[in-house]
This record gives structure tokens, sequence and C-alpha cells, in this order.
């Protein structure tokens, strides 16, 4: 572990000038406390002395340097000296020395919370964690009761680097000890301690610690935020302790940080009723709206989504501070609404208000969709082609773009080629590999897909999307069932909850027989996120149970998000079925 470079950061006084007017002056120690006169101690030898030991360190010899300085730190008694000292030793990369040296400025000056302070730091650097309790205690013990909370929530961040998690965690939980039960203080405790736990995998313990920190006062946001980092890496056991907190006042921000969460878990139900509570409560939250939209928009509910859109940009104009990233993005998003409702002057007019050079090819490749959309689909090529792309990802996006447009246009051949050059250029871009067996799929080359998603599978195992489309094609084809449930499983274990890969999971299962099985995984689908193709598999589950009218109320929900979905429509002509 490089733990000099982290504490180099220390080195603020390099200079012989610095040393020679503290010694010469009254000088401040670090800790706002006069030094005595000094003057007297300034003579021809010491000058002379600390001469010598700033060249000797500037000059590659900081073993003398070190020794110079240190010597005269003893004979002056003075902080800043100390100080230099150890930060001569930890520019030499000698962690021992720098020890030496700031224990002998703690012992000269036992209440310098600046001497107290290197002490620790450098210990934690050489990763004598056991040696820290004493020196973490008097930190904490020392700090003014109103910086106390500040210097206990400030703990994590010294043993960041710590290789032994468990220990460290055992040290600042037996240093804070003595406050685990004041109001306040006893939260941030807590809190800290269940963070150390958590660092050191102790997830149990962790929660144990947010749960005592809730108990102390229910509306710490402390105790919450625990639980939610704890959640934002799938321990979603935490997330009654922040539902706790949520249900007093709680601060916008912090409900926010649910809603992030909850989207990362592809819990699109439980976010839209969260975001629906904070722009009920806190309507100018800006950045609520923005999602909120966002989930609307991915429904397909256009007039709820365009208002919460709109509400966004409105807000933008009132406080003018929102970031020109979630601008561009309402923009782009009301031109697409506008575009579905084949309004399209309505959508150019939403483009031309993204005037940001970096955002003008997401604007660009929007019109080029218009164009597409319209017939125009050479223009629309064209227009793609011709904007200039300054980064590997613009370059990339511009192919998306342009086989998207053809996937649409259903012109799968020029999709492919166009995909096969993206493929020679782009090797490890397994993506692109992926979209090329989609589009092979939609040519009737199946073989060919299935010879892509392997070739995927086995340049990049840890892709999920692979493995559920070759699944959900097995399925779908109603061959090699156990062996499309697998792969579906395996795509699980990457997404889990994924509501598209369970609707996969769903279809394996219907086409096994297994009728109720496959009803209560896609219900459960369309509930976490209502789409047009889930609908389908759906409804045709409930239509073969003899639930026909629940089966036709499904595809009209279905319909009304996308009225042009392919596999919805073909369910409906091959159950002969009129909405």
């Amino acid at each position: 572990m490089d733990y000099y470079g982290f504490m180099l950061r220390f080195n603020r006084f390099p200079l012989l000038l610095v040393l020679v007017c503290a010694l010469a002056a009254n000088a401040q120690t670090p800790d706002n406390k006069p030094t005595e006169p000094l003057s007297s101690a300034m003579d021809g030898e010491l000058f002379y002395q600390l001469l010598l030991g700033e060249l000797n360190a500037r000059e590659g010899e900081p073993g003398a340097g070190y020794s110079l300085i240190l010597d005269a730190a003893r004979k002056t008694n003075n902080a800043m000296l100390y100080q230099r000292a150890v930060d001569i030793a930890l520019q030499a990369r000698s962690g021992q020395s720098a020890l030496l040296a700031a224990n002998a400025w703690k012992q000269a000056k036992p209440t310098s919370r600046e001497a107290n302070r290197y002490v620790l730091q450098i210990l934690i650097g050489l990763n004598r964690i056991d040696e820290t309790l004493a020196p973490l205690q008097q930190e904490v013990n020392t700090a003014d009761p109103r910086d106390r909370v500040a210097v206990i929530t400030s703990i994590p961040r010294y043993f960041a680097r710590t290789v032994n998690k468990k220990l460290a965690a055992a040290t600042v939980e037996q240093a804070l000890s003595g406050y685990l039960t004041m109001p306040w203080v006893g939260v941030s405790a807590w809190t800290v301690i269940g963070r150390m736990r958590f660092e050191a995998d102790d997830v149990s313990g962790a929660i144990d610690a947010a749960l005592k920190a809730q108990a102390i006062d229910a509306q710490a946001e402390g105790p919450a935020l625990l639980a939610l980092s704890m959640m934002n890496v799938k321990v979603y056991q935490a997330e009654f302790i922040v539902k706790k907190y949520l249900e007093g006042h709680p601060q916008p921000e912090v409900r926010m940080e649910y809603i992030r969460a909850l989207l990362d878990a592809q819990r699109y139900t439980d976010a839209r009723a969260q975001l629906k509570i904070i722009t009920t409560e806190k309507p100018d939250h800006a950045d609520a709206w923005l999602i909120r939209g966002a989930l609307e928009l991915q429904d397909g509910k256009l007039d709820l989504a365009e208002s919460s859109f709109k509400h966004y940009v409105a807000l933008a104009q009132t406080t003018n501070t929102l970031p020109a990233r979630g601008l561009v993005q309402a923009y782009l998003s009301l031109a697409h609404i506008a575009e579905q409702r084949n309004d399209f002057p309505a959508a150019d007019a939403w483009l031309n208000r993204i005037d940001n050079p970096q955002d003008r090819l997401n604007a660009q490749l929007r019109r080029a969709a218009m164009l597409a959309q319209q017939g125009k689909l050479d223009e629309a090529r064209a227009l793609i082609r011709s904007q200039p792309a300054s980064t590997t990802a613009d370059a990339r996006l511009k192919i998306a773009a342009e086989v998207q447009l053809l996937r649409d246009s259903k012109h799968y051949n020029d999709a492919y080629d166009l995909l096969a050059k993206a493929v020679v250029s782009n090797p490890d871009d397994v993506e692109f590999v992926y979209d090329m067996a989609m589009v092979a799929e939609k040519m009737g080359n199946l073989e060919e897909m299935e010879r892509l998603l392997h070739s995927a599978i086995e340049s990049h195992p840890a892709y999920p999307h692979a493995y559920n489309a070759l699944g959900y094609s097995l399925a779908d084809r109603n061959i090699r069932l156990p062996e499309a449930k697998q792969l579906i499983l395996k795509a699980l274990t990457y997404l889990p909850g994924d509501p598209f890969i369970n609707d996969s999971l769903g279809w394996v299962e219907f086409r096994s027989g297994n009728l109720p099985e496959a009803r209560r995984i896609l219900e459960a689908a369309f509930k976490a996120r209502p789409d047009a193709e889930i609908a389908a598999h759906l409804g045709e589950v409930l239509w073969m149970m003899g639930a026909h009218d629940q089966a036709i109320s499904t595809w009209k929900e279905g319909a009304q998000i996308n009225p042009e979905n392919e596999t919805l429509l073909e369910t409906l002509k091959r159950l002969r079925v009129t909405l």
C-alpha cells in the first residue's frame, strides 16, 4: 500500500523562510496557540543548523536534513519544526522516521491535536492498526463538543486504505464506546461503526448498528444513508431502515437516493410511487420531475411524460441553476414525444433549443429518426454520416443510430452489413455482436444468430443479454426448453429481477406447460415494467387459462403503450382476437 503518497498532503511548510519567521516571532502553532518567545533561541548556530537541514533535505540527503531539523525542534520545542521533520521523513518515504518525529512532537506537546493527528495517520499508513486506539480516542475526546459529530463522521476516511478492515472496525468501535448512548453524538457513532462493519463485510453487524443509530433518532439521516449505501451494492435487507426513515419527514435528497436505488434494481413500480410522493410534497424538486417523465415515457404515457418534462423545463427557466445535461434530456424527450404524435415541426422546435456543441450530435440523431419515420431513409442516413465524431463513443453512437433506423425500416440486410463492418473494426465490442445476432434473427438466419450469441457468451461470459436472447429464441421456437431455461436463469444471476429477462422465463414456463407459474412470473414482470411485448405474453397465458377478459384487458393496455409492437400484433392475429 502506498501510504506515503497519501500522507504527503501534510507537506505545507517546505521553505526555510517559514521556519525562520516562525522562530523569529511569536508564531502560532497549528493548534492556534501562541508559542513561547524564541528570539533568544535564534542564534547563529541554530540558523546555520536549520539552513543546513533544509539544504540537505532539498539536495538529496533527506536523512541528514531530517536529523538536523528534528534536533532543532527538540532544542526549541517548536511545533513547526517538528512538523517539518515529519514532512521530510514522509517525502523520503520513511514511515518509521516520520512516526518517530510525530511521537516526539506529541510528547513535547501532549495537547496538540495536530501532532496526535499525524501520529494517527502515520500508524494507519504503516498498517499498525492495533496501535491507533489511543490517538483515535484522543482525536475524538479533545474535539470541541460542537465539532465532535463532524470528527466522528470523518473517521472512516482515515481507515479507507486499511487492509485489515475487521481490526479497524473493532478499534473504531472501542474508541467510540463512550458515546454510543448519547443523543446526537450516539447516532453518528453508531452510524460510523455500521459503516466500518460494512467495509469489513459484516453485513448483519452493519444493519444492527444502523438500527441502534435509528433507535436514538428515527429522523436522523445517517442510518438511512448507510442503509442506502448497502442497497446500492445489492444488500436489500437494509431497505426497511430506509423505509422507517421515510415514514417521518425525510429530506428530499434522501428520498431521491432511494429512488435511484430502486431504479438501479429495476423496481420501477416502487420508484414511480416514490416519485409521486416527492413531486407532490416538493413540487419544485426538478430531478424528480425529470426521472418521473422518463419513466412515464418508458411506459408509453405520452401526456403524463410531456407534462413532467415541461414542468422540469419551467423549473429550469425559473431557477436558472439546473444542469445543462438535464435540460438536453428534457428537450430530447419532448422532441421524441412530439415525434410519436407525428408532430414533426414541434419536435424540431424542441431540438432547436439544444445549442450545446457537445449535445448537438444527439439532436441530429433524433432529426435523422424523424426523417426516417417520414420515409426519408437515405436522407436520414446521410445526416447521421455527416455528423462529426469527436470521440470513440460518438462514432459508436452514430453506428448504433444508423443500425436502428435500418432495423425500424426493415432493411435488415443493410443493418447486418453495417454491423459486420463495425465488428471487424471493434472486435471487443460485445454489443455490436449482440445487435448483429438480433438482426440475423430478423433475417430468418437462426443458425447465424445462435453462432453470434454463443460467440458473445464465450468472449464476454458475464454479458447477460446474450444468455437471455438465446434462451428466449429457443423458447419462442418451442425447442430445447431445458437449455432455454438454464440460459435465462444464468442471465438472471447477472441481472436479478430484470423484467425483460423474467418475461423470457415466464415464456419458457408457458412453453413447458407450467401455466400458473408462467402467469405468476409474467404478472410480476408486467407490474415492474409495463411493456407491450410482456403484455402480449401475459395475455396469451391468460387466454390459454380461460381468463379471456383479463387477457383482452392486458392486450389493450399493451396496445396503449405501443400499438405497433410486432409480438403483440402477431399474437392477436394468431389467436384471431380483435381489440
